[in-house]
């Protein structure tokens, strides 16, 4: 595929592309990134395109802030944005650490939060770094690159569609995911989030770059893909393609904080006779073939519509859906002994050692 130059204007016919790349590496959480679309559409409409830089355009001691929406991502289909908390976000923490933002970046790349943040940065004016701190989507604060790097979480900030605003300085990521849950919870399951406030020095080492710009690209292959998308997509992102079939069931609450539940999928033509298994929380996390671990976490675990490859998010997903189950390679750092401490399968209660996917299906 052709890559994107190191400057990007961001349009309306972007952010489809956009939306599209990020529920593909959602891994079936982030939240629906159609509302967050909307939202960054009317934005643009309003304030102008959006921009899109790479790192090295900006000075090294420049402060960039990483953004998210938190929550379950069934609320954040009914709970819906002022669309001014990127801006009270931003002011808070320019107040507190008294040094002017110099551009906002995505916390998580999957659903929702690969495209929300260009809402913010249209309105504000400032640009959105080509990089996030997952290159996918997590469901809790301390899954993150830069916690992994030792960058400090603090400040915290989160706010609400009512202008309610609670700032966090917290011991610990964990203890950062354990507080903000807590208020998101009396926000209504729902809010708007800055953390890990760093310096463009430190996001060269902490984050995983070029992954908007990655999205981007997988997102507008879709939207042209005519000849077997699903195939594409594949060939795209070297994943690999576990089973083709019918969604026979769907199990689902919101609980914690978290949309939790598996779904089954009961394989057709080629993969008839098979029954998979795939469960999630926020994020799919683990596909089961009885017993079997057919790919898990790190590895992005997606579902995709057999037909378009259309990405299907968990808390759209439904019984009759006829879905392709794809898995995808994550980021090498997630890999490394001390990224599985926080990401690998026994973080998310699942007593099964991770075994990277290539390896599950090469």
């Amino acid at each position: 595929m052709p890559k994107f130059a190191r400057v990007i204007t961001i349009g309306e016919q972007e952010l489809e592309w956009l939306s599209l790349g990020a529920a593909v590496f959602g891994a079936g959480g982030g939240g629906d990134p159609l509302m967050g679309t909307l939202m960054a559409q009317q934005a643009i409409r309003t304030h102008g395109p959006a921009t899109m830089v790479g790192l090295d355009t900006l000075d090294d001691d420049d402060l960039i802030l990483p953004v998210a929406m938190v929550g379950a991502p069934t609320v954040m289909v009914e709970k819906f944005m002022s669309g001014d908390e990127g801006d009270r976000i931003r002011e808070r923490i320019e107040n507190e650490i008294g040094r002017k933002v110099a551009a906002l970046s995505s916390a998580e790349l999957g659903g929702v939060n690969g495209v929300i943040p260009f809402a913010w940065a249209a309105t504000s004016g400032l640009p959105i770094v080509d990089c996030d701190l997952m290159g996918r989507a997590f469901p809790e604060l301390q899954m993150t690159t830069a916690a992994v790097a030792g960058v400090d979480i603090n400040p915290v900030v989160i706010t609400d569609e009512r202008g309610n605003l609670v700032s966090f300085t917290t011991a610990t990521p964990k203890w950062a995911e354990t507080l903000v849950r807590t208020v998101v919870g009396a926000m209504g399951g729902e809010a708007s989030m800055c953390l890990y406030p760093m310096t463009v020095a430190q996001a060269k080492q902490a984050a995983i770059l070029n992954s908007m710009s990655r999205a981007l690209e997988v997102g507008r292959l879709l939207h042209e893909a005519e000849d077997d998308p699903v195939g594409a997509l594949c060939a795209a992102v070297e994943g690999f393609p576990l089973v083709v079939g019918k969604v026979t069931d769907v199990n689902r609450q919101t609980t914690e904080g978290f949309a939790k539940g598996s779904a089954t999928i009961e394989g057709t033509g080629a993969d008839a006779g098979r029954t998979l298994r795939m469960e999630f929380q926020n994020e799919n996390a683990v596909l089961f073939e009885g017993d079997s671990v057919v790919a898990s976490v790190p590895d992005i675990i997606t579902a995709v519509d057999v037909h378009t490859a259309r990405p299907i998010v968990t808390e759209q997903l439904r019984y009759g859906h006829r879905v392709s189950i794809l898995a995808l390679p994550c980021d090498p750092i997630w890999r490394t002994d001390e990224a599985l401490a926080v990401v690998g399968p026994r973080t998310f209660n699942y007593d099964i050692d991770y075994i990277p996917v290539e390896e599950l299906n090469g």
